[in-house]
C-alpha cells in the first residue's frame, strides 16, 4: 500500500490549491510538509528533489513531481478524473486550461502593489463576466448535462468550482447571471468528498491577506 502523496510548498494557497482540491475530491488524503524559510526551499534545491528548481512539489507513488499541470494530470489520470477516451481528455485539457488563465490573475491578486489591485480586479471582474463564464455557461446549456463533460465528474469540474469560489470572494455577485455556473458549483460542493474539503478545519487554505503576504515576503525575501 502506497502512502499519502506529500506536498512541498509554503502553508498558503497559490500554485498548490489547485492540487489540494483535485486530491481532496477523489477522496485521497494527503500530507503538506511546509516551507518557512527560504532554507527550507534551498535544502530541497539541494537534494535533487526540485527537477526546476521551484515548487509545487508532490511526492506520489513513488515519485517527486513538480510542475503544477503535470501533477494535476496524473491525479486526474490515476483517480478517474480525466474522461473516457482522448476526445474527453482533449476537451477537459481544454476547459481547464481556460480556468487556468482566469485563476492565474487571481492567483498574483493578493502579491500585488497596492496601487496596481483595483485595476487587476476590474480586469478579473471583467474577464470573468464576459470571457470565461458565459463560455462554460454555454458549455452546461449545450448538453444539459450535469457536468461539463461525459456527464461525470472531471478535473475541469473540480477546476472550475475552485475558480468560481475564488472568484466570488472577490466580488460575491459575479455569478449573478450564470444559473448553471451556480448549480454547477452546488453539485460539486455536495460531493462528499469536496463538502468535507470544505468544511472549517480541513486542509484548504484561506485566502492571502495582507499580513500573509508581508510574512511570506519576510520569509523568503
Amino acid at each position: 500500500m502506497a502512502g499519502k502523496p506529500i506536498l512541498h510548498y509554503f502553508d498558503g494557497r497559490a500554485r498548490m490549491e489547485s492540487i489540494r482540491w483535485l486530491l481532496a475530491a477523489a477522496g485521497v488524503e494527503f500530507e503538506e510538509k511546509f516551507m518557512k524559510t527560504r532554507e527550507d526551499l534551498e535544502k530541497l534545491r539541494k537534494d535533487g528533489s526540485l527537477m526546476f528548481q521551484q515548487v509545487p512539489m508532490v511526492e506520489i507513488d513513488g515519485m517527486k513531481l513538480v510542475q503544477t499541470r503535470a501533477i494535476l494530470n496524473y491525479i486526474a489520470a490515476k483517480y478517474n478524473l480525466y474522461g473516457k477516451d482522448i476526445k474527453e481528455r482533449a476537451l477537459i485539457d481544454m476547459y481547464s486550461e481556460g480556468v487556468a488563465d482566469l485563476n492565474e490573475m487571481i492567483l498574483y491578486y493578493p502579491f500585488l502593489p497596492p496601487g496596481d489591485k483595483d485595476g487587476r480586479l476590474a480586469q478579473i471582474k471583467e474577464k470573468a463576466r464576459n470571457r470565461y463564464f458565459p463560455a462554460f455557461e454555454k458549455v452546461l446549456k449545450s448538453h444539459g448535462q450535469d457536468y461539463l463533460v461525459g456527464n461525470r465528474l472531471s478535473k475541469a469540474d473540480v477546476h472550475l468550482t475552485e475558480l468560481l469560489y475564488h472568484t466570488e470572494e472577490l466580488d460575491s455577485t459575479i455569478l449573478a447571471n450564470f444559473p448553471l455556473l451556480k448549480a454547477l458549483r452546488t453539485r460539486v460542493s455536495n460531493l462528499p468528498t469536496v463538502k468535507k474539503f470544505l468544511q472549517p478545519g480541513s486542509q484548504r487554505k484561506p485566502f492571502e491577506d495582507e499580513k500573509f503576504v508581508e510574512e511570506l515576503k519576510k520569509s523568503f525575501g
